[in-house]
């Protein structure tokens, strides 16, 4: 089966574009790579750093461009820059017969955070230096600068935050961008004189902040006690699970395990990548609507004790108006698990093209009429029996009424609440609803081909039938997003709310929402959580009590273990062409989990 390992980086695998986690698991290898790694770290400083620009905060308000002056490293660098923030690249090259580039400064007019690597060769170019500093009295300039530190004193007029390594390879291309962001702490000062400016003892010091990409090795992990992943993915595609799948591992904060594997669907045209966009069906309720309820709580606009109809008032005359928000959170609210609303669909009710009468888009070339889901699907869900109340019944309606409650309060869409509170801030750069919207086609994983409802296959649009005929947002489904995104918003979580310098969440709302808050359930307040039931094994053999997360319908599922300091995320596209039971048959989430608890425990030993 082809493995396809884009997130390699450095020589047999240092010519690929985008971290250190993908290239053959072979502890000798990375291990050498993590010396050299460490040894970069070592020989790297940070100057200028007069109003702690770095490590860079704020993303919400950064405009930022990467300038490639022709530096060799350019790629890897820039591939680094975009794991944290979303980073437009622009070439200087065009403008090389120019004796100044003052059209490229006319080029970045709409940016405001500008960031420049280049070697202490082109460090000696008038011009290149004379670009910096015109740029840096306007905007927000980081310059990366790498080879012998005699270079330093052509930037002796420079105040803006300066990254000097005196390593000219990959690793150092790929370690800068770290310091930039914060995935690797600046611990060094000037070990010597360059210039008066740059004296012995200058520099600057910070903490980490963001996740590091690194290999397994710098979490004391083993890399070839993970190779049995590879194995069991591979299994998996060649039983036909699903067509490709992601894996992502980080420990301490530290993405040590990336790769991407198969194919988008089985016709193997397009392979996975680890960049790939997926549909994360049920994981909407933990990565959306509950950290919105959890923001909405701590700023006392929302009690949990506080019953439905309070917050809406088309549930007061409902057998849902005295239902706490803490039942419905909990999946003790009593409410039915599912309602087939597509079965409900009929001639008429759709059309294959848009207008002012069928406004809403299901899928390609299908649209749902006006009104379908005020008229119809909403007040069947606020009517519908209540039958278990007390006991654990797991409900898709209970995150379409929170979603109502969290919309009432904020007064703003969901898709939109979630882009600004949380996705764009940390730097979550394809997280969020209708992707489509926002991405080409073939960046987003098909899922299943559906002969019966919309007679299309879906790609970008949701596979949950509800969420889809809702126009797509909603807040039990309809999310999609990369492994990465789901990587920074779970290390946030185990951070206990704090990431890049921010802080999302106190530490107690993240405690009370992702440990078991159930009587009767092991469930945390949204959150699915490990089973104490020891034969369910549950989400695997060797997870621990602490565990939490969630798991999705597409064949997804993302956990965190505060014991271990692990964020572990499979992302697979299992419903393709159509929905396939041998995931879950052959335990191949589990069995992934428990290769990667042995290798960390091991570690420890």
């Amino acid at each position: 089966m082809r493995k396809n390992n884009l997130m390699g980086v450095i020589a047999i695998c240092l010519t690929a574009v985008v971290s250190f986690t993908a290239c053959a698991q072979d502890h000798k290898q990375n291990q050498n790579r993590l010396n050299k790694i460490n040894d970069v770290v070592k020989h790297t400083v940070l100057l200028n750093n007069y109003q702690n620009f770095i490590p860079i905060v704020g993303l919400a308000q950064k405009k930022m461009v990467s300038i490639g002056l022709g530096y060799q490293y350019q790629l890897g660098f820039d591939s680094l820059l975009n794991k944290y923030a979303p980073i437009a690249s622009l070439s200087a090259l065009k403008y090389t017969d120019s004796t100044t580039l003052n059209d490229l400064e006319d080029d970045v007019k709409f940016y405001n955070t500008i960031i420049v690597a280049l070697n202490s060769d082109m460090a000696r170019s008038a011009k290149y230096v004379g670009f910096i500093n015109n740029m840096a009295k306007s905007k927000n300039v980081v310059v990366a600068l790498f080879g012998n530190g005699s270079a330093l004193a052509s930037f002796d007029q420079l105040n803006a935050p300066l990254v000097w390594s005196s390593e000219d390879n990959e690793e150092a291309a790929l370690v800068a961008p770290q310091f930039i962001f914060g995935g690797i702490a600046a611990t060094q000062l000037l070990d010597k004189s360059y210039s008066t400016k740059y004296a012995k003892g200058a520099g600057y010091l910070t903490q980490a902040t963001r996740l590091k990409y690194t290999v397994p090795e710098d979490a004391q992990v083993n890399s070839n006690d993970l190779r049995e992943i590879d194995e069991i993915v591979n299994e998996g595609i060649a039983k036909k699970a699903a067509p490709g799948m992601v894996v992502l591992v980080a420990k301490d904060g530290k993405v040590i395990y990336n790769k991407a594997f198969g194919y988008h669907t089985y016709e193997n045209l397009q392979a996975d990548k680890v960049t790939d966009i997926f549909d994360l069906a049920s994981v909407t309720k933990t990565t959306a609507t509950t950290p919105s309820v959890m923001r909405l709580v701590e700023e006392k606009k929302l009690k949990l004790d506080t019953n439905i109809g309070y917050y809406i008032a088309k549930a007061r005359n409902t057998p849902m108006n005295g239902i706490s928000v803490r039942e419905v959170m909990l999946h003790q609210a009593g409410f039915i698990p599912y309602i087939p609303f597509h079965n409900f669909v009929k001639e008429g009710d759709y059309s294959r093209d848009s207008s002012a009468a069928y406004p809403t888009k299901v899928a390609d070339r299908y649209y749902i009429k006006k009104g379908f889901f005020n008229d119809f699907m909403w007040p069947k869900m606020l009517n519908s029996p209540i039958k278990t109340r007390g006991t654990y019944v797991y409900s898709d309606i209970s995150m379409y009424v929170m979603q109502d409650i969290v919309e009432h309060i904020s007064e703003m869409p969901e898709d939109q609440y979630v882009q600004q509170n949380f996705y764009i801030p940390l730097g979550m750069q394809t997280a969020g609803y209708l992707p489509r919207n926002r991405f080409s086609k073939d960046r987003i994983v098909p899922t299943e081909d559906d002969k019966v409802f919309r007679k299309t296959l879906l790609e970008g649009y949701v596979h949950d039938q509800g969420a889809a005929l809702k126009g797509g947002v909603a807040g039990h489904a309809g999310l999609f997003g990369t492994a990465n995104d789901l990587a920074i918003y779970n290390q946030m979580l185990l951070n206990k709310g704090t990431y890049g310098g921010e802080q999302y969440f106190t530490p107690q709302t993240v405690e009370m929402f992702t440990s078991k808050q159930s009587n009767v359930s092991r469930r945390g307040l949204g959150f699915d959580r490990w089973d104490p039931d020891l034969t369910k094994k549950y989400p695997s053999e060797l997870a621990s009590p602490q565990t939490f997360g969630h798991t999705g319908y597409t064949g997804i599922g993302v956990w965190t273990d505060p014991a271990r300091n692990l964020v572990y995320i499979i992302l697979t596209n299992r419903v393709n062409p159509t929905v396939s039971e041998m995931l879950g048959k052959l335990n191949i989430r589990p069995r992934i989990q428990d290769v990667v608890n042995r290798a960390i425990d091991k570690g420890k030993n």
